[in-house]
């Protein structure tokens, strides 16, 4: 789900075709890397995992007994590779999920995952539809590419000081108006 095209980005640019699409591409999905992590989704982070050598179990810090179901089917990402995937939860404990693995892997005690784990749930909102968070994609998409290629070019602080950093945390800030309605709680810790 890519929320700004190639071609919205290359039109707002006005580079015609002087840059390759892969160019273009790399900082669309740039922009969706800051977006798509501050917008409300079903995720979840796992904080450690252990398996058997036909099961896999992910830990979390938070109950879990409400918010996963016997039958759902998550993707499990940053965990090791034969816990990662799409999986079928065949077992949810308070703190705990658990699902078949393929394979016969060795089998793990309990340990640590760093970073954090992700199990996503089946996704209910296209971000890519809603036109504020386009938008908003596109300005950050916009202000990656004009660092790229005038870093002097820099934002303006909270202060209103010039800054020659474009980069900085003034970023999400200047489109955080166009997609406050979909910010998850989650991401505005700190």
């Amino acid at each position: 789900m890519a929320l700004t095209t190639v071609a919205e980005l290359r039109s707002a640019l006005g580079v015609g075709s002087l840059y390759p699409d892969a160019t273009l591409q790399e900082v669309c999905d740039a922009a969706d890397a800051v977006i798509l992590p501050m917008l409300w989704a079903d995720v979840h982070f796992n904080v450690a995992h252990s398996n058997t050598t036909t099961v896999g179990t992910l830990y979390f810090e938070q109950a879990v007994k409400d918010l996963f179901y016997v039958g759902q089917t998550v993707v499990v990402t940053n965990n090791e590779a034969h816990l990662n995937g799409s999986k079928t939860i065949t077992g949810v404990g308070d703190y705990t999920i658990t699902f078949n693995i393929n394979g016969t892997p060795a089998a793990r005690p309990r340990h640590e995952v760093n970073p954090y784990g992700t199990v996503t749930a089946s996704t209910t909102t296209d971000w890519s539809e809603d036109k504020a968070v386009q938008q908003a994609a596109l300005m950050i998409s916009v202000d990656i590419w004009q660092a790229r290629q005038v870093s002097s070019t820099g934002g303006v602080s909270p202060d209103f000081t010039p800054s020659p950093y474009r980069m900085g945390n003034t970023l999400l800030a200047r489109v955080r108006g166009l997609i406050a309605h979909a910010l998850s709680p989650n991401s505005m810790v700190g």
